[in-house]
């Protein structure tokens, strides 16, 4: 008991004193500047205001509002005037009409709307010294119903806090690593103010919704004094600041610093002082890009090593040799070669393409040493086997799925699916119209939908567009690549799913079987596509776990009591089935043509009868699609385009009937001038099938292909597309390295086949922020940890699973976290990425054969 207590008194000691070092070296702390890009920065510590916005998609995606960027990591974001004490992800958002840049008074000004309440604010941040205030005005009182829900959030990432320390007025506290906490039901289940307009939220019986109470409160909090470089103080004179932990209503909730705004009250009504420590002569450590899968003898190696723009680039690199003694000799040492400034940092590349001895190596770069990765013929041989083994039959859904002494999922949706009612809007951005498009009425049963398909990606709804995807790319890995792997046990009666169990039948060929079956149920029994087979409310949406719990596996009877079973067991009165969203889109409908034509394919002479529903589904939606395209304003998208080109070059391979190749060649030439980028492996993938004149009237596209290639290596130090969107970009490079996986095998002399490597780098750890493979278990050393998943709740990953990877941040920000999943733009791995990814690991596998 002594001690502990000796502990205690310790550790309150050290951290006193860490708190008065901080204080005192404010005085001298460097004060933060407004830079050409509109935002606040000293060296360590960058102050984002609405440089982005919140979306009003998928609301609160905790990217927006003011955001801190410490130490290289972004640890807060959300700040703005909240309705909620800790905002889950379909809150209300404020819009930014306007955002006012100062420099005179060092400040930036916006106004925050919520028009669901008619109800304005204006927040202004402004330096003040080494730190900044945050000022909220009002020009008219809170409306009486936001009172005491309007309040001043910030919020801070936990998986950068828990296990720190914090002080409230001088109390001492730690930040929980699991949530806990206290909270208090709202009376009478009342919906809380942020969920207007979200009448589908709820229906799983009283007393669901709850509020949770503070961890702490006070008028001055200082975060993380035991850890300099995330200590933030933030005080405030005229208001109470209170610390909740949002993880109370949701696994992706943030730690919550708020302060409720005052009532009746107009002008300047709250003010925080936010004082965020800045390490003196800190730098950002290196972060040395390479491949974590290793590199082939013969093939370029090249680290890309991002610094500090503050940081001397050193003069050389070393590359190292493990022995089979485990000791490490240098075995080469060359120059870096300065590449330039990309964003807010400076590269430069360390080429050691010379060494080519098998084995294993680091490569040190002054103080700093990589983990270890291999030189040697067969690195590449096995990328694509988590994703195709695990990754891939996880995700069939309507299915029961094992492994070993696990069960990934029971049988989901035996229920099946409802019609969805017309004018329904939904919370993944989907809307039935004002009709239902078929023959069902709003709830009836839509029978012999809950067949095949596959789950989209983190939650368990089978999107339309992405299963479409999904066929294709399966169809398209079978035709080109035949691979005959066997690892996966696929019963359709039994509805089971055995993993690591071979069963006498090629994988990829069961997979295509599965997805075709439900595509085809929708094109027979809806009579076209659907936009999704998804989730009727809210709390089933966000559901976490098992997919066969998220409902009760019985039709919803409207004759029972709330949760009540029937006698005979058949039905229940849970409200839990899902809604198949059945508005008609002639694009999609598009899609599926060219899917089902290469799906006929693929499956003569494994499944005739599937085949030939296929391809009657295939000739049927084309026609139909088409005159219903023909009859609405010329489509002249890349994507309509290509859809369009596609869709006849399958029918034609399928049936071999000359009127879809006349129309082939007719659409394909157009396209390509629009946008060679989008729609050249459309043109390459038909080169096996067409004359020699067809190949030569292509080269042109091809050599202008390559010509973007080039510029790419002077547009990033990657030599790859960047997406700079709000959804990470590793989608494009799998594309990118697949198109050149085909131009160089029929185009050798335009485009070399080294310059598909440069995908394998990005996947692989050669990339921004840090060094790790964006694919689950594969670069043994260090690929990613955690991704957004199903399981994300475990902060796991399911192997296999692509993260869309590195996600840009406006203005100048790139980053993946890998102690934080819930992010699915950087995180979420889906069933269409993934498939994708199949299709580039094969092409890849066989270029380098």
């Amino acid at each position: 008991m002594i001690e502990r207590e000796f502990f205690f008194k310790r550790l309150k000691s050290i951290i006193s004193l860490t708190v008065l070092l901080f204080l005192l070296s404010h005085a001298y702390a460097q004060e933060l500047k407004l830079n050409d890009l509109e935002y606040f920065e000293t060296q360590g510590v960058n102050v984002l205001v609405y440089n982005n916005l919140f979306t009003g998609g998928f609301n609160d995606e905790k990217n927006a509002g003011i955001e801190l960027i410490h130490h290289g990591v972004r640890t807060a974001q959300g700040g703005a005037v909240r309705l909620s004490n800790t905002p889950e992800q379909w809150d209300l958002v404020p819009e930014i009409p306007t955002r006012k840049v100062d420099r005179a008074s060092k400040s930036i000004e916006s106004t925050l709307r919520y028009k669901d309440y008619d109800f304005d604010s204006r927040v202004m941040v402004t330096a003040k010294g080494s730190g900044f205030e945050i000022s909220v005005y009002l020009d008219k009182p809170i409306p009486k119903e936001l009172e005491g829900s309007a309040g001043f959030n910030l919020e801070f990432l936990p998986s950068q806090y828990w296990g720190k320390a914090y002080l409230a007025d001088g109390r001492y506290n730690r930040f929980p690593r699991y949530v806990v906490g206290n909270s208090v039901a709202r009376p009478n289940n009342e919906k809380p103010k942020q969920f207007k307009g979200y009448k589908t939220y709820d229906d799983r019986g009283t007393g669901k919704f709850i509020d949770p109470l503070p961890l702490e409160k006070g008028r001055t909090f200082v975060l993380a004094p035991d850890e300099p470089s995330r200590l933030v103080k933030i005080t405030s004179q005229d208001a109470d600041l209170m610390l909740f932990d949002g993880r109370v209503l949701a696994q992706n909730g943030w730690f919550v610093v708020r302060s409720i705004l005052p009532s009746g009250k107009t002008g300047k009504v709250l003010t925080w002082t936010v004082e965020p420590n800045a390490i003196k002569g800190w730098v950002r450590e290196p972060n040395i890009g390479f491949s974590q899968v290793g590199y082939i003898p013969k093939q370029q190696k090249v680290a890309v090593i991002e610094l500090d723009k503050k940081d001397k680039p050193l003069a050389t690199a070393s590359l190292y040799r493990i022995g089979n003694d485990g000791g490490a000799s240098e075995v080469f040492s060359g120059k870096i070669i300065s590449w330039g400034d990309y964003y807010k940092y400076h590269y430069v590349k360390f080429d050691f393409t010379s060494v080519t001895t098998p084995g294993i190596y680091y490569i040190q770069y002054g103080n700093f040493k990589t983990n270890d990765f291999l030189i040697e013929n067969n690195v590449y041989d096995k990328i694509t086997d988590a994703t195709s083994d695990i990754w891939i039959p996880i995700h069939m859904n309507h299915m029961f799925v094992n492994e070993a002494y696990r069960v990934w999922h029971g049988e989901p949706f035996k229920e099946g699916y409802l019609q969805a009612p017309p004018n329904t809007d939904h919370f993944d951005l989907h809307a039935q119209g004002p009709t239902t498009d078929t023959k069902y009425k709003a709830l009836e049963p839509i029978p012999g939908l809950n067949v095949g398909g596959f789950f989209d990606a983190g939650d368990f709804d089978i999107e339309t567009g992405a299963n479409i995807s999904v066929v294709q790319n399966f169809v398209q890995t079978w035709e080109y690549f035949k691979p005959l792997r066997d690892q996966t046990f696929v019963d359709q009666k039994q509805r089971y799913v055995d993993l690591h169990r071979p069963d006498g039948t090629p994988d990829v060929l069961q997979f295509i079987e599965h997805g075709t079956l439900n595509l085809v149920a929708q094109a027979e029994i809806v009579g076209h596509m659907t936009q999704t087979l998804s989730n009727a409310v809210l709390d089933n949406y966000h559901h976490l776990g098992d997919a066969a719990s998220l409902t009760d596996g019985l039709p919803y009877n409207p004759d029972l009591g709330p949760y009540e079973r029937a006698k005979d067991g058949r039905s229940s009165g849970v409200k839990d089935d899902m809604w198949a969203f059945t508005s008609r889109n002639p694009r999609l409908d598009l899609y599926a043509a060219t899917m089902f034509a290469a799906a006929s394919r693929a499956l003569k002479g494994y499944n005739d009868d599937l085949s030939a529903r296929a391809l009657v589904q295939s000739k049927r939606l084309l026609k139909e699609a088409t005159d219903l395209l023909a009859a609405k304003p010329e489509d002249n998208s890349p994507w309509g385009a290509s859809a369009n080109v596609g869709t006849n070059l399958q029918l034609y391979r399928a049936t071999g009937e000359k009127q879809y190749l006349d129309k082939f060649q007719e659409l394909l030439w157009p396209a390509l001038d629009r946008n060679v980028n989008s729609t050249l492996l459309t043109a390459l993938n038909a080169v096996p099938h067409m004359d020699a004149a067809f190949k030569e009237k292509l080269r042109p596209y091809v050599v202008k292909y390559a010509d973007y290639i080039k510029g790419l290596e002077k547009e990033n130090p990657y030599g790859v597309p960047i997406v700079l969107g709000n959804w990470a970009g590793s989608g494009a490079i799998l594309n990118f390295g697949t198109t050149i996986c085909f131009a160089s095998q029929y185009f050798p002399d335009v485009v070399a086949p080294g310059e598909a490597f440069k995908a394998t780098n990005w996947l692989f750890g050669c990339h921004p922020y840090h060094n790790y493979s964006l694919v689950a278990t594969v670069g043994a050393t260090r690929p990613k940890a955690v991704f957004y998943g199903n399981n994300r709740a475990d902060f796991s990953f399911i192997p296999g699973n692509v993260a869309p990877g590195i996600l840009f941040r406006k203005p100048d920000h790139f980053e993946n976290y890998d102690d934080w999943p819930f992010l699915w733009g950087q995180n979420e791995g889906t069933i269409a990425g993934n498939t994708n990814y199949l299709i580039f690991g094969s092409a890849f596998k066989n270029l380098v054969r």
